[in-house]
């Protein structure tokens, strides 16, 4: 009988401590909220965003589960945050290079969206107003789809323009971001063409594609051929330029001199590229 105890009491005894030890351990399971980094080329930099994505599961969302007319950290878990990597506008607001809060007060028909300065605000009541770096009233869309999980994109991303779309259930709210390049660039481009090795071909397209001094982008590309004879895709851009310039003649050359060097490199795609050029140029 006694041994039969001792056995008892010693099983008792270590099945604590595996009870004890497993609940130390922890059991790994899903995040009910995941959280996703998305970092984003934009402009002459990037911008990256930190947030975590609930999910619906049934529930009413807009005007519930995420209240009207109070401040909500736009996710879940911790706070959600935007770094800019040069400056931007935000919405229209001007917003230095750096790092900030996203958060928005959800409306029925108008949502405030807040680049704040503090990184920690996971309640409304953490909020403080004086702290707004920018303050963008927007009016939300409504999508015909319901999405499940709650994100945030970057939508319509351009050379100096993109639109930051926070969704969820079938609610849209879009944010332009922009930022002013090109002032940048041309500052760049004089000064590097006061340099040995001047940057020809990428002046030309550049003046081309922001209509700059087309003049001026046929002198660079002509010279930036000249330095790459055997370069198809500079002479693709040649046409193109000549074209915009008036010249038909010689973007006709150009096209022609495209196709056959493509040719011999055996790249199709330029060839296609030169062929529907040539389609357009009368």
């Amino acid at each position: 009988m006694r041994t039969l105890r001792t056995f008892a009491a010693t099983a008792g005894a270590m099945l604590l401590m595996y009870a004890g030890t497993t609940l130390a351990q922890g059991i790994k399971m899903p995040a009910p909220s995941p959280s996703q980094s998305v970092k984003q080329d934009f402009a002459l930099s990037s911008v990256e965003l930190n947030y975590s994505r609930p999910v619906k599961k049934g529930r009413v969302v807009m005007g519930d589960l995420v209240p009207y007319n109070k401040v909500w950290r736009t996710g879940a878990n911790s706070a959600t945050t935007l770094t800019f990597g040069e400056d931007v506008k935000f919405g229209g607001v001007d917003v230095k290079a750096g790092k900030y809060g996203l958060l928005t007060i959800p409306g029925a028909k108008q949502w405030t969206v807040i680049l704040t300065s503090s990184l920690d605000v996971t309640s409304p009541a953490a909020y403080k107003p004086e702290n707004d770096v920018a303050r963008v009233k927007v009016t939300p869309v409504t999508v015909p789809v319901s999405q499940e999980s709650f994100s945030i994109e970057f939508e319509k991303v351009l050379s100096s323009s993109m639109v930051l779309s926070i969704n969820w259930d079938k609610t849209k709210v879009p944010v332009v971001i922009t930022a002013d390049i090109d002032s940048k660039i041309m500052s760049q481009i004089d000064e590097a063409m006061q340099s040995d090795k001047k940057p020809y071909f990428q002046a030309a397209v550049y003046y081309y594609e922001n209509n700059r001094d087309i003049k001026k982008a046929v002198e660079w590309i002509d010279l930036a051929a000249d330095q790459t004879p055997d370069a198809f895709w500079v002479w693709y851009q040649k046409a193109r330029i000549h074209a915009k310039a008036k010249d038909t003649k010689g973007a006709k050359e150009a096209a022609l001199k495209s196709i056959e060097l493509a040719k011999a490199a055996k790249n199709d795609d330029y060839v296609e590229l030169n062929n529907k050029l040539l389609a357009t140029i009368k």
